[in-house]
């Protein structure tokens, strides 16, 4: 048996976990939006962000496309699932103010040059 065929074989046993269509996984994608759209003014006022509410559509934009291209439902359904309990702690204010500022903090840090820096980033 080859590898293509293994994969197909162990691929037709595994289930989806919510979604049984790509346009069931899309809609829950696009409600999934939507609520985080609706609850952007009520997080910026309760945590008072030093963001404008357009600011936050933006990095939400940017967020939900950065995911655009994972194909696989099942991969969809688990970032819905993280994305909604996001939401929901943001909601019910479990999150703090840190916690939501750092969806703003650059991914790519830049390396410290000085000893100091690289002894506060813990780095050698």
């Amino acid at each position: 048996m080859s590898a293509n065929q293994a994969i197909q074989v162990g691929s037709r046993y595994v289930k989806p976990m919510l979604s049984l269509s790509k346009g069931e996984a899309r809609r829950r994608v696009l409600n999934l939006y939507k609520a985080w759209y609706r609850q952007i003014p009520y997080i910026v006022k309760d945590f008072d962000m030093p963001k404008t509410e357009e600011q936050c559509r933006d990095k939400l934009k940017e967020i939900f496309l950065k995911n655009k291209d994972v194909s696989d439902i099942r991969v969809i359904d688990v970032l819905v699932i993280k994305g909604q309990m996001e939401l929901q702690e943001c909601v019910k204010i479990w999150k703090q103010k840190g916690h939501v500022m750092a969806y703003w903090k650059p991914s790519e840090e830049p390396k410290p040059k000085d000893f100091l820096s690289k002894f506060f980033a813990g780095n050698e």
